[in-house]
């Protein structure tokens, strides 16, 4: 298989633009079912050491039933399948422009969740609308540590608690706390029957030079969100907007981690709320994933 490597604030991403299993066309939800059940050792071989780590997101491009789209794409993850992915997009957008197949201007991709437009600005810079986001649950309340944790439920193309009071200090040392933290947090949830919510995004205020916010993300797998998480940064601002915090027209800086930022701001129609993200990606690898059936880890190494 054919694979390009990007990052995208910091977070990598790994798409398949060749070699890969038949999956019958349709529509790219459907095409996603036919990987998860008959070709996870793609996802697998993929993602899992020795090829790749817990903090890489991959990315196959598949035929779009919609043919206003210039492709179709499934997120995976070294857990599972992800129905949107916000650095994983923009990372895709670069990878078609690095390869011809885009060029500057507005595209449509397709993914399980529905068609996402992204805006190619040049070979590095991309902003994606993404699918409808909303807050579901305002201060949900989860004991974590003896205390009590309060947070809203958000859907940005993947569910999200995002955390505003949490007293942690979310700078690049404390990543083995944090990460602890929000295990807690998302343990906790789905004891309480929230199974379905499985990024815990907490939140600090940022220099305001920079930005609006800084976060910490915890995805899926257990690795944290290098980046500043597109999904996330569409379900918080589907929050503020909610709480009349930030209107559309207006800019929301959102800072990860590591320090890398997401452009972001709303589009508002009839009450329903679409996020605009702007980021950057760089092409750093294009290499070609051999399968040795002597190989006893070619599929990976499964935890």
């Amino acid at each position: 298989m054919r694979v390009i490597d990007s990052h995208t604030g910091g977070e990598p991403t790994r798409v398949v633009v060749g070699g890969g299993p038949d999956l019958g066309g349709g529509s790219v939800k459907r095409q996603l079912e036919v990987l998860r059940e008959k070709h996870d050792w793609v996802r697998s071989a993929i993602i899992h050491e020795p090829r790749g780590s817990e903090v890489m997101v991959g990315a196959m491009l598949v035929p779009p039933e919609d043919q206003s789209c210039a492709a179709g794409v499934i997120f995976f993850n070294n857990v599972g399948y992800l129905g949107m992915c916000g650095h994983g997009t923009i990372g895709v957008a670069v990878t078609l422009f690095h390869l011809g197949q885009i060029g500057v201007g507005e595209h449509r991709l397709q993914t399980p969740v529905g068609i996402v437009k992204v805006w190619v600005e040049d070979r590095n810079t991309v902003s994606i609308e993404n699918v409808e986001s909303y807050r579901k649950t305002k201060d949900l309340a989860v004991e974590v540590e003896g205390k009590v944790v309060r947070g809203d439920v958000a859907w940005g193309g993947n569910w999200f608690f995002l955390v505003r009071d949490h007293g942690e200090k979310i700078e690049p040392g404390n990543v083995q706390r944090l990460t602890a933290f929000t295990k807690e947090i998302r343990a906790a949830l789905g004891a309480a029957g929230h199974d379905e919510i499985d990024h815990i995004e907490l939140f600090a205020p940022a220099d305001p030079t920079q930005a609006d916010s800084k976060n910490f993300v915890l995805c899926p797998g257990g690795a944290y969100d290098r980046s500043p998480c597109g999904t996330g940064t569409s379900a918080k601002m589907a929050c503020l907007v909610a709480d009349g915090k930030l209107k559309p027209g207006e800019t929301w800086r959102q800072e990860s981690i590591i320090g890398s930022i997401f452009e972001g701001s709303v589009r508002v129609e009839n009450g329903r709320v679409f996020p605009r993200i702007r980021g950057q990606a760089y092409v750093n690898a294009e290499s070609t994933i051999l399968i040795d059936p002597a190989d006893p880890y070619r599929f990976g190494i499964r935890p």
